[in-house]
């Protein structure tokens, strides 16, 4: 069967990009092996701005707004919510904290994306160790899991999908490229750290990082927003929250780890002796395709430019995965040029 594109790999990119590329008239198929992948354990976080010094996310004005297009256009079409806004209440605990916060709201730039500096004994939450607290505004986190439950029921429907596990030898170059019955223009590879065993892009300088998150049961109030306390805290209802995520180089299993549970559980403790005492009802631990650069790694193979790689998106791909989308199938379709900044020629 000849087909336009063969997605390998239905986590957040894959599935977003099928999605587009479905859109606009194009006869996908999607293949996956159907197993828990980083997407799914993924805290979905949206959060423009990010780290110590509250650095604004690069092309944050571009990416967001795509984003929360494609994810209310999915809403509606699924009749369901996936992404949910809530502000971000950053935990300000030294002078310097407020300091830099400070600093930051004197910046233009950042207006749209910072509020103001709450003191500890304003925020209508218990919680600790802390001397005030910075909003932070446009933050959400996405319902990765339905979603991609959602999008793979429409590929199912569409005879878009397919439960496989692509053993690379099966794919034929020459004289046509085909897998098994399939006949794609290009196969597109969106496998996440898998694509460190590719043989076409697995030399790429990927930095894979494991990540652990607990899911917990409280019977006190959980807060009714999203707390970053170099940690994150997201409410899922009134009495359950996710907390996370570890960031491990070392050990690259999906094995969850008590040394994980430990270290979430310590972190918190200092903010809310309570909300750590809470149940652990679920630990999770998946890993993440990060890139040396922290740049996405998309293009074409220089050999075989049937080969393409759209990846490397990190802990952002909630943010960057829908604006990526979108360009890359711009790329495909009209010939538009692909940014330098993710073009994996740059390597």
């Amino acid at each position: 069967m000849q087909i336009d594109y063969l997605i390998i790999g239905q986590g957040l990119a894959g599935s977003l990009l099928a999605w587009e590329l479905i859109q606009r008239k194009r006869r996908v198929v999607v293949l996956d092996p159907n197993q828990e992948n980083a997407s799914q354990v993924a805290a979905g976080l949206i959060n423009p701005v990010t780290g110590k010094r509250l650095v604004k996310t690069d092309t944050v004005d571009t990416l967001l707004p795509v984003a929360h297009q494609l994810y209310r256009e999915l809403s509606r079409f699924f009749k369901q919510d996936f992404l949910i806004e809530k502000p971000m209440l950053r935990l300000l605990r030294t002078p310097d904290e407020v300091n830099s916060s400070r600093a930051r709201l004197q910046d233009s730039s950042y207006q749209a994306y910072l509020g103001t500096i709450i003191p500890a004994d304003r925020i209508d939450y218990p919680l600790n160790n802390l001397i005030a607290a910075l909003i932070q505004k446009q933050t959400a986190y996405l319902l990765t899991r339905p979603l991609l439950a959602s999008l793979k029921a429409y590929f199912i429907g569409l005879d878009s999908y397919r439960q496989a596990t692509v053993d690379y030898p099966e794919i034929k170059i020459r004289p046509v490229l085909q897998w098994q019955d399939l006949q794609p223009e290009r196969i597109i590879f969106c496998e996440g750290f898998k694509a460190l065993h590719n043989p076409w892009f697995g030399k790429l300088p990927f930095q894979p990082a494991k990540g652990q998150i607990l899911t917990l049961r409280t019977e006190q109030p959980v807060p009714d927003y999203i707390l970053n306390y170099g940690n994150w805290l997201t409410p899922i209802d009134s009495r359950h929250f996710r907390i996370g995520a570890t960031f491990e180089r070392d050990t690259l299993d999906l094995s969850p780890t008590e040394i994980g549970k430990h270290q979430l559980l310590q972190a918190l403790r200092p903010i809310s002796a309570k909300l750590a005492a809470a149940a652990v009802i679920d630990q999770q631990a998946n890993i993440r395709p990060c890139t040396q650069d922290r740049q996405p790694f998309i293009g074409s193979h220089p050999e075989y430019p049937e080969f393409w790689l759209f990846n490397g998106f990190g802990a952002k791909g909630s943010l960057q995965i829908p604006w990526y989308s979108r360009h890359l199938a711009d790329v495909l379709l009209t010939g538009q040029t692909l940014e330098s900044t993710c073009n994996i020629k740059r390597l």
